[in-house]
């Protein structure tokens, strides 16, 4: 007995010294290793030139070379974190205006009184919802390449997850992963495929046959890691990686036979909705919007559902204004995150990385070749998160090493894309990912506990099929 009083006590202590540090810790922690590379790493960059095929800048190959060292000091830190905000001010700035902008169009009661019907059309088969939303985001993400956007259609995802018995977990996931999966797969995205191609000088969206089933295994296996766990939490609810969360929304009972009328202003408020998502998509594919414009739509959206709940503009300013509060602790996220690649760029070490991995991969064994471009591209995706940039930048180095050592440019392409997407749900540096949790409140270290074994899956998957690819010839 003794024995057990003197132990116990300890117990609570040494749980509290493994606790998970808080998310801003965690990204100036990566900060300052950031800055220690600039110490370690030699300076370096590649010479630019434009491509009169594509009009973009893209890296001479060969043409690397040592540049003076400027190493950044740890006095330079909080600028660079600050630069990291302003860099990043738009989509900081877009998320606040989600916020603001879906706060009006909760408080109308118009999300609850439709997603109160789906649960009663789907009370029995509520996991058909997960596969469904899942395929409908991956065709955003292979044709128009939907990665940042994604995060104006979580609420939605939740709001739906959470009518049906699941959590916010499960919304989020369904949405984003979606989008992720089809991204990846990039059967038509001319973001990321269509211009790695571009600068491989291949076809135009040639080879689509593999990435369809590459998109189909994608779509398969994230299905049924989400409904299984979805499935576990409708169960018990105890089985959510964020309870926490769950028990800080005020929820009640739903009552199938109790289900909120819709009215004039739920129908009014539905059809701006409606009408502006329509809006986002054209203005996406076929005007090339991005965060401002974007912004601007929303921000709209909000006021005129106001107005059609029948508020005053202080009623609106003030619903505006708590959704907007809500959502800055995730909002910041991303102005942190972004101080990692400011203080990379100024060290001038981030092509020193590319050029020593790019060699890396070279000095290979002949048979692991394909799978070290593979990896190389997943490296690379940690420092250029852009897929855009990271094509301009990788792209002219790995398609002279690919005909050197007898890899396709087709299956170099394919590595680029698969390094470019799978990250992209786990980085704390990636917008597609930190955005989302942003408008969710989910905490990245549990999104990190509950999507890290379906990573390893996606790997392991675009592993067989660089193989694969590298075996027929692709």
């Amino acid at each position: 007995m003794g024995d057990k009083t003197m132990k116990d006590p300890t117990k609570p202590a040494s749980r509290q010294w493994f606790k998970m540090p808080h998310t801003y810790v965690i990204l100036i922690f990566l900060v300052f290793v950031a800055a220690a590379l600039t110490y370690v790493v030699p300076a370096g960059e590649f010479e630019r030139a434009e491509d009169q095929a594509t009009g973009k800048t893209l890296v001479v190959p060969n043409s690397y070379h040592e540049v003076d060292a400027s190493p950044v000091s740890l006095v330079s830190i909080p600028k660079a974190i600050v630069h990291g905000l302003v860099d990043s001010a738009d989509v900081v700035f877009f998320i606040l205006i989600i916020g603001g902008t879906f706060e009006i169009i909760s408080s109308t009661g118009t999300i609850e009184a439709i997603t109160g019907r789906v649960a009663k059309n789907f009370a029995n088969k509520g996991r058909w919802v997960i596969p469904i939303f899942i395929m409908l985001f991956s065709v955003a993400g292979f044709t128009m390449g939907m990665s940042t956007e994604v995060m104006v259609f979580v609420p939605i995802g939740i709001a739906v997850a959470r009518a049906l018995g699941f959590d916010a977990l499960t919304g989020t996931a369904m949405v984003s992963l979606g989008a992720a999966s089809g991204f990846t797969a990039g059967i038509l995205n001319p973001f990321n495929v269509g211009l790695a191609q571009a600068i491989a000088e291949v076809p135009l969206f040639s080879g689509a046959w593999l990435r369809i089933i590459l998109l189909l295994c994608l779509i398969t296996v994230t299905s049924l890691y989400i409904v299984r766990y979805a499935g576990k939490v409708r169960s018990n609810p105890e089985k959510s990686l964020v309870g926490d969360l769950e028990k800080e929304v005020v929820t009640k009972e739903l009552d199938l036979n109790k289900l909120p009328r819709m009215q004039l202003k739920h129908y009014l408020t539905l059809a701006v909705v409606i009408i502006g998502f329509a809006t986002l998509i054209w203005g996406v594919s076929k005007k090339d919007w991005w965060m401002e414009e974007l912004a601007a739509l929303f921000l709209t959206m909000g006021v005129v559902s106001g107005f059609c709940a029948g508020y005053g503009p202080s009623r609106v300013a003030s619903e505006f204004v708590k959704g907007a509060k809500a959502i800055t602790y995730g909002a910041l996220i991303i102005g942190f995150a972004r101080g990692i690649m400011v203080v990379l760029d100024q060290g001038s070490v981030i092509d020193s990385i590319v050029y020593g991995l790019s060699t890396l991969v070279g000095e290979l064994p002949g048979p692991v070749q394909v799978l070290g471009m593979y990896l190389f591209q997943n490296v690379m995706n940690i420092f250029i998160t852009s897929g855009t940039g990271m094509a301009v930048t990788t792209m002219p180095i790995m398609v002279p090493l690919a005909d050197l050592i007898g890899v396709t440019r087709q299956t170099t392409v394919l590595a680029f894309q698969l390094g470019d997407g799978f990250s992209n749900m786990i980085l704390p540096t990636s917008s597609a990912l930190m955005g989302s949790l942003a408008v969710s409140g989910i905490p990245y270290q549990k999104w990190v506990k509950f999507f890290w074994p379906l990573m390893c899956m996606w790997i392991v998957i675009g592993a067989v099929l660089m193989v694969i690819a590298h075996m027929i010839h692709y």
